[in-house]
């Protein structure tokens, strides 16, 4: 039998809220947010009652090896994951953290993960849901696309466009001083979970090339298993989601040159190309697919 999130999870997610301190609106003085301690031993328990044992991480080294090059040699770390669920980010740390080797605990503490304004504003379930999990907060695109299309005067589209631009410039800022720490930051690419159906929802952002040219080594992820779809019923209450109890688990690509993977790209597009940059994006959402269809065909 299936049941939502709030079905099955809702005495959690009320304790949650009662100890929940992020901000319930976004400006651009709240846009890096530490995780919130308390709220980890909740998501974990929901976690264990969803992963099955036999969740884990492939290709080990490759995580190990990006965490060096971070930790070891100070380059500057972006991983780029496939996004399905909002599991996806409990699962790599949770999932880090159940190697039981002190690399992969401090790789799990260094995650710093780029989220949507929404995840804050939506609600509070959704909001404690989150906060579990360091963040650098943004006012994505898409949000803004679709504040437009909302057809407001003009007046307001220039305001909202300003609160934008600000939340945005503060959130390259706090990246910037992250990476400096020696913090990893996470982006899904495609900026929203993938829809059946809706190839689209899986289309890399053109916004991530910029992300490119920021960092020195990406670790690209690919996952497999999916414990939380999308309820069709109520697809915008991201706590009315189905739970599907089961095996998930995250394959890392060897660790590639953020500048060379970039050029290389570039340099392979014929003269009159229109869009290089939605190109670069478009490479790493096929190696993000390829990683994926890998390991569906071995299961």
């Amino acid at each position: 039998m299936s049941y939502t999130l709030k079905e099955k999870f809702g005495d959690l997610f009320a304790e949650m809220v009662a100890h929940s301190k992020a901000a319930a609106k976004i400006d651009e003085t709240k846009v890096y947010e530490e995780a919130n301690p308390e709220m980890r031993k909740y998501m974990f328990k929901l976690l264990d009652d969803t992963f099955s044992a036999d969740s884990g991480l492939g290709n080990l080294e490759n995580f190990k090896d990006f965490y060096e090059k971070v930790v070891k040699q100070g380059k500057s770390g972006l991983i780029l994951m496939e996004h399905y669920t909002n599991l996806d980010l409990p699962a790599i740390i949770y999932l880090l953290q159940k190697v039981g080797e002190p690399w992969a605990d401090d790789f799990a503490s260094r995650i710093v993960a780029v989220a949507g304004m929404k995840l804050n504003e939506a609600s509070a379930g959704v909001r404690a849901f989150t906060e579990g999990f360091t963040r650098v907060v943004i006012y994505p695109t898409r949000s803004l696309n679709a504040v437009e299309a909302k057809g407001i005067s003009q007046e307001e589209l220039k305001a909202e466009e300003q609160k934008a631009r600000k939340i945005n410039f503060a959130a390259m800022r706090a990246m910037d001083a992250c990476k400096k720490r020696g913090q990893m930051i996470l982006v899904f690419p495609s900026g929203t979970r993938y829809r059946p159906g809706k190839p689209e929802t899986k289309r890399g952002l053109r916004e991530i090339d910029s992300y490119l040219r920021l960092f020195d080594y990406m670790l690209l992820v690919g996952i497999n298993g999916n414990c939380l779809r999308i309820n069709p019923d109520n697809p915008d209450d991201m706590l009315e989601d189905i739970l599907e109890p089961g095996k998930v688990t995250l394959t890392a690509h060897p660790v590639l040159d953020c500048k060379k993977f970039r050029e290389d790209v570039l340099s392979s597009l014929p003269a009159d190309e229109s869009d290089p940059k939605q190109k670069t994006v478009d490479q790493v959402m096929q190696i993000l697919d390829e990683i994926h269809n890998q390991v569906e065909s071995q299961n």
